[in-house]
Protein backbone atom coordinates (compact mmCIF):
# COMPACT_ATOMS: atom_id res chain seq x y z
CA UNK A 1 0.00 0.00 0.00
CA UNK A 2 1.42 3.39 -1.02
CA UNK A 3 1.44 6.47 1.18
CA UNK A 4 -1.59 8.02 -0.59
CA UNK A 5 -3.70 4.92 0.11
CA UNK A 6 -2.36 4.71 3.67
CA UNK A 7 -3.47 8.28 4.40
CA UNK A 8 -6.89 7.74 2.78
CA UNK A 9 -7.36 4.58 4.85
CA UNK A 10 -6.28 6.36 8.02
CA UNK A 11 -8.66 9.25 7.39
CA UNK A 12 -11.51 6.81 6.69
CA UNK A 13 -10.75 4.95 9.91
CA UNK A 14 -10.67 8.20 11.89
CA UNK A 15 -13.98 9.29 10.38
CA UNK A 16 -15.52 5.98 11.41
CA UNK A 17 -13.96 5.85 14.87
CA UNK A 18 -14.98 9.41 15.67
CA UNK A 19 -18.44 9.10 14.13
CA UNK A 20 -17.78 12.15 11.98
CA UNK A 21 -18.93 12.64 8.41
CA UNK A 22 -16.83 14.03 5.60
CA UNK A 23 -18.79 17.28 6.05
CA UNK A 24 -17.75 17.41 9.73
CA UNK A 25 -14.10 16.91 8.81
CA UNK A 26 -14.36 19.48 6.03
CA UNK A 27 -15.79 22.06 8.42
CA UNK A 28 -12.97 21.37 10.88
CA UNK A 29 -10.39 21.84 8.13
CA UNK A 30 -12.05 24.88 6.58
CA UNK A 31 -12.56 23.21 3.20
CA UNK A 32 -15.61 21.93 1.33
CA UNK A 33 -17.02 18.44 1.73
CA UNK A 34 -16.37 17.98 -2.00
CA UNK A 35 -12.65 18.61 -1.43
CA UNK A 36 -12.56 15.95 1.30
CA UNK A 37 -14.48 13.58 -0.96
CA UNK A 38 -12.03 14.09 -3.84
CA UNK A 39 -9.10 13.39 -1.54
CA UNK A 40 -10.77 10.30 -0.10
CA UNK A 41 -11.65 8.94 -3.54
CA UNK A 42 -8.08 9.42 -4.79
CA UNK A 43 -9.05 12.07 -7.36
CA UNK A 44 -6.86 14.50 -5.39
CA UNK A 45 -4.08 13.84 -2.89
CA UNK A 46 -3.81 14.73 0.77
CA UNK A 47 -0.85 17.15 0.89
CA UNK A 48 1.51 17.21 3.83
CA UNK A 49 -0.15 20.44 4.99
CA UNK A 50 -3.56 18.74 4.80
CA UNK A 51 -2.21 15.74 6.72
CA UNK A 52 -0.96 18.07 9.43
CA UNK A 53 -4.39 19.74 9.59
CA UNK A 54 -6.22 16.37 9.74
CA UNK A 55 -3.93 15.19 12.54
CA UNK A 56 -4.50 18.41 14.48
CA UNK A 57 -8.26 18.12 13.96
CA UNK A 58 -8.26 14.67 15.54
CA UNK A 59 -5.70 15.51 18.23
CA UNK A 60 -3.12 13.01 17.03
CA UNK A 61 0.47 13.33 15.83
CA UNK A 62 0.87 13.54 12.06
CA UNK A 63 3.24 10.55 12.22
CA UNK A 64 0.39 8.45 13.65
CA UNK A 65 -1.78 9.48 10.69
CA UNK A 66 0.98 8.61 8.21
CA UNK A 67 1.55 5.25 9.91
CA UNK A 68 -1.88 4.04 8.81
CA UNK A 69 -5.38 3.37 10.07
CA UNK A 70 -4.58 1.16 13.03
CA UNK A 71 -2.02 3.52 14.51
CA UNK A 72 -4.17 6.59 13.79
CA UNK A 73 -7.21 5.16 15.58
CA UNK A 74 -5.10 3.91 18.50
CA UNK A 75 -3.77 7.48 18.91
CA UNK A 76 -7.26 9.03 18.81
CA UNK A 77 -8.04 10.57 22.21
CA UNK A 78 -10.87 8.81 24.05
CA UNK A 79 -13.01 11.93 24.01
CA UNK A 80 -12.97 11.90 20.21
CA UNK A 81 -14.21 8.32 19.90
CA UNK A 82 -17.86 7.75 19.11
CA UNK A 83 -20.01 6.05 21.66
CA UNK A 84 -21.39 2.77 20.24
CA UNK A 85 -25.14 2.95 19.72
CA UNK A 86 -25.28 6.74 19.86
CA UNK A 87 -25.88 8.80 16.78
CA UNK A 88 -23.47 11.65 16.19
CA UNK A 89 -24.72 15.17 16.64
CA UNK A 90 -26.98 14.26 19.56
CA UNK A 91 -25.67 14.92 23.06
CA UNK A 92 -25.77 11.96 25.42
CA UNK A 93 -29.00 11.79 27.38
CA UNK A 94 -30.97 14.07 25.04
CA UNK A 95 -34.60 13.03 24.80
CA UNK A 96 -35.96 11.87 21.48
CA UNK A 97 -39.47 12.32 20.07
CA UNK A 98 -40.79 9.00 21.42
CA UNK A 99 -39.84 10.00 24.97
CA UNK A 100 -36.79 7.75 25.23
CA UNK A 101 -33.23 8.89 25.59
CA UNK A 102 -30.27 8.07 23.42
Amino acid sequence: MGLDETVRSAVAALLYASGESQADLAAGLGVSQAQVSRRQSGAAAWSLAHCDAVAAHYGIDVLDLLAGPTRAVEALPGGRRRVPGRRTGMPAGEAVADGGAR
